[in-house]
């Protein structure tokens, strides 16, 4: 397994997993017109370079290599947090994905995933991390748990015209 900051080189790479991951996990749950607007806007071209372009957001890609050909298996992207909750603050972090394609889940990578974006995320010091995570995924908070981060609110993540309730999780510094 190998972690690395994704490039612009990746993008066909970030498009591809931010898709199945997400469908893997949440397609069940939305129209197919509000799923297909969702993913054609939150994992375009231009929505994942603008990413990718700011120093303040880190995309670090997973990578499996099999007979010297490098397959990517998952990411994660770090950067400020622009969660909605009355304690978050300026300098404040969130992990605001961490996707990893099904087959390659329980391996211990999502653990090196997260590592390495709280690593990124406190290079400068100590800081007030934060997360969103479904209310229904159980085995994330679980994960999220063992880092450290607790419960502290809720909001809503709306895919279309469908509310999910996320719930919203913090560490402390």
């Amino acid at each position: 397994m190998n972690i690395r900051p994704a490039t612009h080189a990746d993008l066909p790479v970030l498009q591809a997993l931010s898709v199945e991951t997400f469908c893997e996990t949440f397609a069940h749950l939305y129209a197919p017109e509000d799923l297909e607007a969702f993913l054609a806007e939150t994992y375009s071209e231009a929505a994942l370079s603008a990413l990718l372009d700011d120093p303040a957001h880190c995309f670090l890609l997973c990578e499996e290599e099999d007979d010297g050909v490098a397959t990517a298996v998952g990411y994660v992207l770090a950067g400020p947090c622009d969660l909605e909750h009355e304690d978050v603050r300026p300098g404040d972090g969130e992990v605001k994905r961490l996707y990893l394609r099904r087959p390659y889940q329980g391996g211990a990578r999502g653990a090196a995933l997260m590592s390495a974006a709280m690593q990124w995320l406190l290079a400068d010091g100590p800081r007030v991390l934060w997360l969103g995570v479904w209310e229904n995924n159980i085995g994330a908070q679980r994960f999220y748990r063992r880092f450290g981060f607790s419960e502290v609110g809720e909001h809503v993540f709306a895919v279309g015209t469908h509310e999910d309730r996320d719930l919203i999780y913090c560490r402390p510094a």
